[in-house]
């Protein structure tokens, strides 16, 4: 398992049972700094370019601050279960159904244009919910759980 993919606490990453794969909560955390993706900067180039096609990353400040933790960490978080997905042999269009929490619903529609990128067609079956406290930590906004079919 690639180390984007390892959770930071005792639990399992994911699981397959039969032809599905769970995968549980992502949050955007860097397992390198062991700490939340807070700004656009600590994205690789290429996810830069992905939102800059979305109108993000401007180079704005007023504007890149108050939007970059949010959109980061939702390209943070799907990029990782799209590494998740692929090594249990899977893509992001495998996906049946996506439970996505936040901790604001105000930061939704900043993960749903991003979400788009990972989507290009329809996206799969989805759940919102907003949480208070049930974050690993204040700086994160953003948790996805995915389910994955994959027939064998």
């Amino acid at each position: 398992m690639s180390t984007m993919g390892k959770p930071m606490a005792n639990y399992a990453a994911a699981k397959r049972v039969g032809d599905f794969v769970f995968l549980s909560g992502v949050v955007a955390v860097d397992p390198m700094r062991k700490a939340v993706v807070q700004s656009y900067e600590e994205l690789p180039a290429e996810a830069m370019e992905q939102l800059k096609s979305l109108g993000y990353v401007t180079g704005q400040m007023t504007v890149d601050i108050y939007e970059a933790p949010a959109v980061a960490q939702s390209w943070f978080v799907l990029d990782r279960i799209r590494q998740i997905a692929r090594e249990h042999g899977g893509e992001m269009k495998d996906a049946v159904k996506l439970v996505q929490y936040f901790r604001d619903l105000r930061h939704y529609p900043f993960y749903n244009r991003v979400r788009g990128l990972f989507y290009p067609g329809e996206p799969p079956v989805s759940t919102v919910v907003e949480v208070a406290r049930f974050m690993p930590g204040d700086g994160a906004l953003i948790e996805v759980e995915a389910t994955l079919y994959l027939p064998k």
